[in-house]
């Protein structure tokens, strides 16, 4: 088997070509994208769709290869699990396609519209960003959702996945490529970068943003702290999921523990995945070591403070460290807390403003934890594991952003616009 690389030159001064005549490509397809009916974009996502069905069976085999050399190279378990494809992601990334077709198109939507005394007639209208950069990492089935979502939103896209998963992304590609030209639409309009130099990365952050308007990353926590760091454009994403669910006194037991085991062991390896558990010291006897054995049965390595390891001798010590910590593996911290205002403290200071969730019949509780917990996603009585723009009927996400700013939450087609005003007037001077 041959390792993914590309023919493309490896010089740095040919990396540079390389990007700037992509970014030169992007922007003419953006321009184009911006004025193309909604009818066109929806095409190229309903041929895309089809197209990755027709090539479900060299889509496979190019993840195989793909898989099998990620195995080789010693990658972890939550890696392999996100670059792994089979029959039921790639249905469910045709799917995604077809979802993001059937979202209303937000480009020309008029927000807000008002007069002014003088007659000026003002109103805000949804524009596209530009020109998009996605870096992630393994997950082939980006290339899919991203090329998707920026499509329908108007905006050009420079795909940079993981040199992992570059043969599956190429084969994605490809359908998406075939969708945009049954469109009559710019094939630049989603690039892939075709090479797996990290060279090709640092172009993205410091050499082209006379082409790039917005950069997202999408990947593990060295990616994403250097995009953040080294960017010179703006960039939409999360350093960290440390996600918490906190399980109330007056919880149901049998609710707590479904999702409790849904929230961190459905996939471990996700951002939503949960990765501290907080259980109210009011709770009953046989909340705890039911909870504990719950996870433990489930092939969950628990973390727990004093009265957690009282409860249970399976239970290793917590350190300060795990509080902090995103583990992406079946690992959970559990601390027992003094009511939904200690759980609340606890967020506040070791969350990383991502998902968090509380299980009670108590409504008032969980009214004040929605309203306290300053969170991009907040649930009550629903696994974290909802963090998921498909899940929240946006047919597919980008990322799911922890700014305070533009985005936040999952990022979306809506997400991934901006606005201008448009101003009528009939002859006004300003005085």
């Amino acid at each position: 088997m041959t390792r993914a690389t590309s023919s493309l030159p490896s010089s740095s001064s040919d990396i540079h070509s390389l990007m700037q005549s992509i970014g030169r490509a992007a922007v003419i397809a953006a321009e184009q994208l911006a004025l193309a009916p909604t009818a066109a974009k929806d095409r190229a996502l309903a041929a895309a769709a089809a197209a990755i069905r027709n090539r479900s069976a060299a889509i496979l085999k190019s993840n195989a290869e793909d898989m099998a050399e990620a195995e080789g190279a010693g990658l972890g378990a939550a890696m392999l699990d996100r670059l792994r494809l089979d029959a039921k992601r790639i249905e469910a990334m045709a799917r995604g396609l077809e979802e993001v077709r059937a979202l209303p198109d937000p480009i020309g939507r008029v927000s807000a519209e008002w007069e002014r005394p003088n007659g000026l007639r003002i109103t805000r209208v949804r524009v596209p960003l530009g020109v998009i950069g996605i870096i992630y990492e393994s997950r082939p089935n980006v290339t899919a959702d991203a090329g998707a979502l920026c499509l329908k939103s108007g905006n050009a896209s420079i795909l940079r996945g993981g040199s992992e998963s570059a043969r599956s992304s190429t084969a994605i590609h490809g359908c998406l490529v075939e969708g945009l030209i049954a469109a009559d639409l710019p094939s630049a309009a989603i690039q892939l970068v075709p090479t797996s130099d990290r060279a090709a990365v640092g172009e993205m952050l410091g050499a082209m943003q006379e082409y790039i308007d917005v950069l997202v990353p999408r990947g593990g926590k060295s990616l994403v702290a250097r995009v953040q760091q080294e960017a010179r454009v703006p960039v939409i994403g999360h350093l960290e999921g440390n996600c918490h669910i906190y399980v109330d006194r007056d919880a149901e037991l049998d609710m707590a523990r479904a999702i409790t085991i849904n929230s961190k062991m459905r996939r471990t390896g996700v951002c939503g995945a949960a990765e501290t558990l907080l259980v109210d010291r009011g709770c009953g006897p046989e909340v705890l070591p039911t909870l504990i054995a719950e996870l433990i049965s489930a092939g969950c390595e628990v973390r727990g403070d004093e009265t957690a390891r009282a409860a249970d001798a399976r239970v290793r010590p917590a350190q300060e460290l795990d509080w902090h910590t995103e583990y992406l593996d079946a690992i959970i911290a559990l601390r027992v807390v003094d009511g939904v205002d200690a759980a609340i403290a606890h967020i506040t200071r070791y969350g990383s403003s991502h998902t968090e969730a509380i299980v009670t019949r108590n409504a008032a509780t969980a009214e004040r934890f929605l309203e306290r917990v300053d969170s991009a996603i907040v649930l009550h009585n629903a696994s974290t594991q909802f963090a998921d723009g498909g899940e929240f009927g946006m047919g597919a996400e980008i990322g799911i952003s922890t700014d305070r700013f533009h985005a936040r939450g999952p990022v979306g087609v809506e997400q991934l616009t901006s606005y201008k005003y448009v101003v009528h007037g009939s002859g006004q001077v300003r005085p």
